[in-house]
C-alpha cells in the first residue's frame, strides 16, 4: 500500500469513525429519553439506565456501520475534490480501477469491523442488557445460561426457553412449606399459558418429600395456577437480531425440530450473512456519488442525494424485512436483496460516471 492509498483510506476512515460517534450519541439521547419512562419500575434507577443504553451501543453500531461508511466516504472524497486533490491524484496516474480497490480495502476494514460486532460484541452485550433491564424492573425474576428464574409466594420456578408460539420449555418448580423447608419438586417438559394466566404443564414428575420417605408420581398433563403475567415471560423470547450467525443456525434448526415457524430468524441469518457486506457496497456508493471536480454538478446536491440514499437503505432494509413477513418473500431476497440492489445502484451510477 503506497503513501496516496494510506492518505485516501485514512481520511475515510477517520470520518467514518466521526459519523459513527454522532449517530451513537444521538441514538442513545432518545434511547435515554425512551427509557425514562421506565425509571420508578422496581429498581430501574438512573444508573441501571445509562449501564443499559451503553451495553446496546454495539448494537447500535453494528446497525449504522454501512451509514457510517457511506456518509464518511461522501465527506472525505467530496473534501479531496473540493480541494482538488482528487483532480491531482488522478492526473499522476492512477486509475478509477486503482481508485476503486483502494475504496474496496476501505469499505473491507469496515466490513471485517461489522462482522466483529455483530457475531461476538453486539449479541453478548445486548442479551446482558435486557437481562438487566427486565431483573431490576421486575426484581423478583433473573435471567442467565440456564433460562429464567422467578419467584412466586413459596415456590422457586425455572423456566430453560420459550418458543415464538410462547410455549415453556424445560419447568421446574420447587415449593417449600410454611417452616420455609422444601416440600416438593416439580419437573415439567413443556407448558402452555393459558388466558386466564394459569399453566397447562405437560409430561409432569413430581417429588413429594415426606418425614421419611420421598413419593414420586408422573402425569401426562395438569393445569397449574400461578399469577405471573405472561409479557414477564417475555424475556425468555430469543430476538434474532441478538443472535450470531452461529447461534441462528442452530436456534432455526431448534424451532424446526419443535414445529415452528423459522420465517423471521431465516430473514435475521440472511441479513446476518449479507450486512457485513453492505459496508463495502457504502463504500462504492460513496465513490459514484462523489463529483470527480468541483465543474461536475453541484456537490453539495450529491452529498445530500447520497446521505439521503444511505438514510433510505438503513431504514428501508428493516421495513422490507418486516414486510416479507407478511407476504412469504423467501428469505434468501428479504435479507440480501437491499444490499444486492444497492450494489447494482453502486456500479451502474460508477459506469455512468466513467463515460462522461
Amino acid at each position: 500500500m503506497n503513501l496516496i492509498s494510506r492518505y485516501i483510506i485514512r481520511q475515510m476512515a477517520v470520518m467514518a469513525v466521526y459519523a459513527l460517534l454522532a449517530f451513537l450519541a444521538l441514538y442513545s439521547f432518545f434511547e435515554i429519553l425512551y427509557e425514562t419512562g421506565n425509571l420508578g419500575k422496581g429498581s430501574y434507577g438512573i444508573w441501571e439506565m445509562l449501564g443499559y443504553t451503553a451495553l446496546k451501543m454495539p448494537a447500535r453500531a453494528y446497525e449504522l456501520m454501512p451509514l457510517a461508511v457511506l456518509i464518511g466516504g461522501l465527506v472525505s472524497l467530496s473534501q479531496l475534490a473540493a480541494g482538488s486533490e482528487l483532480t491531482v491524484i488522478k492526473a499522476s496516474g492512477m486509475s478509477t480501477k486503482k481508485l476503486l480497490l483502494i475504496l474496496s480495502q476501505f469499505g473491507f476494514i469496515f466490513a471485517i469491523a461489522t462482522v466483529a460486532l455483530g457475531e461476538w460484541v453486539a449479541p453478548t452485550l445486548s442479551q446482558k442488557a435486557e437481562n438487566i433491564k427486565a431483573a431490576a424492573i421486575n426484581g423478583k425474576i433473573s435471567t442467565g445460561n440456564t433460562g429464567l428464574w422467578l419467584k412466586e409466594k413459596n415456590s422457586i420456578i425455572n423456566v430453560r426457553e420459550m418458543l415464538p408460539d410462547h410455549t415453556l420449555l424445560g419447568i421446574k418448580i420447587w415449593a417449600r412449606n410454611d417452616k420455609n423447608e422444601l416440600a416438593e419438586a416439580v419437573e415439567a417438559d413443556s407448558a402452555v399459558l393459558s388466558s386466564d394466566g394459569s399453566w397447562q404443564l405437560k409430561n409432569i414428575r413430581r417429588s413429594t418429600l415426606g418425614e421419611d420417605k420421598v413419593e414420586v408420581s408422573i402425569a401426562a398433563e395438569e393445569n397449574w395456577p400461578i399469577s405471573v403475567k405472561r409479557n414477564l415471560m417475555d424475556v425468555l423470547l430469543v430476538k434474532p437480531d441478538q443472535m450470531s450467525v452461529g447461534e441462528l443456525t442452530t436456534y432455526i434448526r431448534h424451532l424446526q425440530n419443535n414445529s415452528q415457524n423459522t420465517q423471521i430468524y431465516a430473514i435475521a441469518w440472511w441479513r446476518k450473512l449479507v450486512y457485513p457486506v453492505a459496508a463495502w457496497v457504502m463504500a462504492l456508493v460513496a465513490f459514484a456519488f462523489t463529483p470527480q471536480t468541483t465543474r461536475h454538478g453541484n456537490m453539495g446536491l450529491k452529498l445530500f442525494g447520497g446521505i439521503c440514499l444511505g438514510l433510505l437503505f438503513h431504514f428501508a432494509g428493516r421495513l422490507f424485512g418486516f414486510t416479507s413477513q407478511l407476504y412469504g418473500v423467501p428469505p434468501f431476497l428479504a435479507g440480501a436483496l437491499p444490499t444486492i440492489a444497492f450494489a447494482l445502484l453502486a456500479v451502474w451510477l460508477i459506469r455512468k460516471q466513467e463515460k462522461r
